[in-house]
């Protein structure tokens, strides 16, 4: 940190819990057991020849994505702007153009060894973006932390931190477009699991079994359809921020 206190960077200092890898670990086992089951083919001889190359790449993509998340991405502050490097690519804002950095609380679902509080920059156009480990899981603080940060960035905004009406309307939009997705996502998984007992049970009676399309193509478009609506709905009628603002 420089003395003006705007100067800082914001790296990953604390390694994920060995929970976290053991689950991950099973569900990859399973995730190659299964792979390794369609790749026989159902019943009556047919042989799946997209499901297992599709898994394995998917197990691939999850992998790779979780090492970069950890060990590339970070959060650089300066007296010019905000950088966030992700896993793949870095994206700079100057403090013209950030509206907002705001505290909000994680999806559903994230339990414990994750973080329960993430830190969100905004822009003008009401657009989120996530600042790499600037979360509950590296500091023990971050609202202390952002509340700290907005102040010592103010010097170097040519505009206050105050709350513009347009904005603050396509933020909730765009949070009502995210809840409807999400919502979709989880639509999609308990699809999957439809999905597997009804090839379970094709199995078992000797119909033919078709576990590509049974477990992904009809669950992704189950859950692409019930996104759609619920995005639709839900950003003409947006819920209320989750965010706890400095």
């Amino acid at each position: 940190m420089d003395e003006g206190g705007v100067e800082r960077e914001y790296r990953k200092r604390r390694k994920l819990p060995r929970a976290y890898f053991g689950l991950l670990g099973l569900v990859l086992v399973n995730a190659f057991v299964q792979t390794a089951r369609v790749s026989g083919g159902g019943a009556g001889g047919h042989e799946d020849r997209w499901g297992p190359p599709f898994f394995g790449m998917l197990i691939l993509l999850v992998l790779v994505r979780v090492v970069l998340e950890q060990y590339r991405a970070y959060t650089r502050v300066t007296s010019a702007g905000i950088t966030a490097r992700g896993p793949l690519r870095a994206r700079t804002w100057a403090w013209s153009d950030v509206y907002d950095i705001r505290v909000e609380q994680a999806p559903r679902g994230s339990g414990r060894g994750t973080p329960q509080w993430l830190t969100y920059l905004y822009d003008y156009q009401g657009r989120r973006f996530l600042l790499p480990h600037l979360n509950d899981w590296q500091l023990d603080d971050p609202y202390a932390e952002v509340a700290e940060l907005c102040l010592a960035a103010a010097p170097h905004r040519s505009l206050t931190w105050e709350r513009r009406p347009d904005v603050e309307e396509r933020i909730l939009r765009g949070a009502g477009r995210r809840k409807g997705w999400t919502w979709g996502i989880y639509g999609g998984l308990a699809m999957v699991g439809v999905m597997i007992m009804v090839s379970m049970a094709l199995v078992i009676t000797g119909r033919m079994d078709q576990p590509f399309l049974l477990i992904v193509c009809v669950p992704v478009a189950s859950g692409a359809a019930l996104g759609a609506v619920l995005q639709w709905y839900w950003g003409a009628r947006p819920p209320h921020s989750p965010a706890r603002q400095p």
